[in-house]
């Protein structure tokens, strides 16, 4: 026996919400929709024009298909034709995939996923999901959405720039050896502008149309010869300074797409060329992306940026953007040893007044054994605080020299006290000690304030409290990127430019933070359930719940339910 089964009888379309289950997790993503100020939507107001989808409908249609791990807008648009949770988000609506990717790069978008963010952060503290104790900082790679042939390297450009600095100078030399030219008036005598190279080209254009004329005028057939012969000279030159000049423009607009970076890729220029992880054939992957940072607490990614240097130890203007958009900065600022330099210490010490949980790059490396008993480590040697000296291991004196200030690359000062051996010139140990020439004495320069810094952070490492807190970076920050890449499949952009990139990644970090927390409320009711069934029926147990509900609560916000 089979239940009735026909297609030839209308069937009144129901309210969509009822064919969804109890916890999924479209109930997540439209009261944090709905929990945005209406003023954050005054950007998309418009007097004129056919009456646009409205932005909430459109933020809760494309988070939800981020949780589903769509990304693309044809897709998108697909699932509102048959999911019926995007169809119960959209209220029967279907934008187009063209109004999708619009929306999702306008703006305007920024303040609404910054809203997203500061909603949901709320909510949590209402749950008592996190402490607001300390924020855990870390950051990843991501693949932009670029070719990664079009590689342009700042190496590249300085040294082809150089060359045809030093070329253009010789053909005007030799314009004006030959007289072809009259000089021009130069900004700069070491190198000529693109303007300056043009004024040449006009120059040269005007000695062309005279031997024009004069080829025109005569009559003879060897004096208009010997004229065409003589033109070809000019001519070339000519052909050479007009790409010159035109090479010359290319490099200083490349010059200034570049900034401070070191590459960038010709098809999505905010992009620059990144080491990323290595393949499954270890071979290293040098690939256009953006270095994403994130800040963490409970799992739940609470803010966010991109930058286009490879390194973290130069993406601490986070913390300013975390003060402005985001939230005040808590007690403690917890990261890896990639953050760990003097200006950031300073920053977070002097500027904020907060509590660095940073690690240095050395700082497991000095925990060695064979570091502390390295007899030609500066740390291991004697420092006579009376003579103001150090002692070598072959008791050689070292004592303090003068001042050095140096200030690097990127404008920071950093004062080094120098220490300089008397003479290093018959020591046996001379070859091990120093790569100093001969006739030079070992040096020591001595950074006192890292030193301090140094120090300062063991001090709070070895700490019980705040080695407690140091302990959780690794299980906060690191499976928000593991739950980024692995579970919602977010490996590569889709969108171009650094302000779009950004949006795109809002959208993302939440879709992140909505499974998570879907996940938890389904785990907590489930276990919530099963106490309430082992109270009626106590039953020995096995452990077998626990696992499951673990299992169950990872799959449930990942399930689609279509109309059949």
């Amino acid at each position: 026996m089979f239940k009735h089964y026909t297609m030839n009888e209308v069937v009144l379309p129901l309210d969509m919400e009822r064919k969804l289950p109890e916890h999924d997790i479209a109930f997540t993503v439209k009261p944090l929709v709905e929990s945005i100020p209406d003023e954050a939507f005054d950007g998309f107001l418009r007097d004129t024009g056919h009456p646009a989808y409205h932005p909430r409908m459109m933020m809760k249609v494309i988070l939800c298909a981020y949780t589903q791990s769509v990304f693309s807008g044809r897709k998108i648009e697909a699932l509102l034709r048959d999911s019926v949770r995007m169809m119960w988000l959209a209220q029967g609506y279907e934008p187009s995939y063209r109004t999708i990717n619009r929306f999702r790069v306008n703006p305007h978008v920024k303040e609404l996923l910054r809203q997203c963010f500061v909603q949901f952060r709320c909510q949590l503290v209402e749950d008592k999901l996190i402490e607001e104790e300390a924020i855990f900082i870390d950051g990843t790679k991501i693949e932009a959405n670029a070719n990664k042939f079009t590689f342009v390297w700042r190496k590249s450009i300085e040294k082809y720039s150089a060359q045809l600095v030093e070329k253009s100078n010789q053909r005007y030399e030799e314009l004006l050896e030959k007289e072809i030219i009259p000089s021009i008036e130069r900004e700069d005598s070491d190198s000529l502008s693109a303007q300056e190279m043009m004024q040449v080209v006009e120059g040269l254009d005007d000695k062309v149309q005279e031997y024009d004329r004069k080829i025109n005028a005569s009559d003879d057939v060897t004096e208009r010869k010997h004229l065409r012969a003589e033109r070809k000279v000019p001519k070339q030159y000519r052909k050479q300074f007009e790409d010159f000049a035109k090479r010359t423009q290319k490099y200083q607009t490349d010059m200034i797409i570049l900034e401070d970076r070191n590459s960038y890729s010709k098809t999505d220029k905010d992009a620059t060329f990144m080491c990323m992880k290595d393949d499954h054939m270890r071979n290293g992957q040098l690939k256009q992306g953006y270095n994403v940072q994130v800040a963490t607490e409970g799992l739940y990614a609470l803010a966010y940026d991109v930058f286009p240097n490879p390194t973290d130890t130069r993406t601490f203007p986070f913390m300013d953007k975390i003060e402005q958009d985001f939230f005040s900065l808590p007690n403690y600022i917890v990261a890896d040893a990639g953050y760990g330099s003097e200006p950031n210490y300073n920053d977070i010490v002097e500027s904020r007044n907060r509590i660095p949980l940073i690690t240095y790059n050395q700082y497991r490396k000095e925990k060695q054994k064979k570091y502390k008993q390295d007899p030609f480590n500066v740390n291991n040697w004697e420092y006579n605080a009376k003579d103001d000296s150090f002692i070598c291991s072959n008791n050689q004196n070292l004592p303090f020299s003068h001042l050095s200030d140096k200030q690097d690359k990127y404008g920071f000062n950093r004062t080094y006290r120098v220490y300089e051996c008397e003479d290093c010139t018959a020591c046996p140990l001379r070859a091990q000690c120093t790569k100093a020439r001969e006739g030079n004495n070992r040096r020591i320069l001595y950074n006192e304030r890292w030193e301090q810094q140094k120090a300062y952070t063991k001090q709070l490492l070895s700490d019980k409290e705040t080695g407690k807190i140091y302990g959780r970076r690794k299980i906060d920050v690191e499976p928000v990127f593991g739950f980024l890449k692995a579970n919602l499949c977010f490996t590569r952009f889709s969108v171009r430019e650094k302000e779009k990139v950004e949006n795109e990644l809002g959208y993302a970090f939440i879709a992140v933070n909505l499974r998570k927390y879907t996940a938890r409320q389904v785990n907590y009711l489930f276990n919530l359930k099963n106490e309430q069934t082992k109270k009626k029926s106590p039953s020995p147990n096995t452990g077998d719940g626990d696992l499951f509900s673990m299992h169950l609560a990872s799959y449930v916000p990942a399930y689609d339910y279509h109309v059949n």
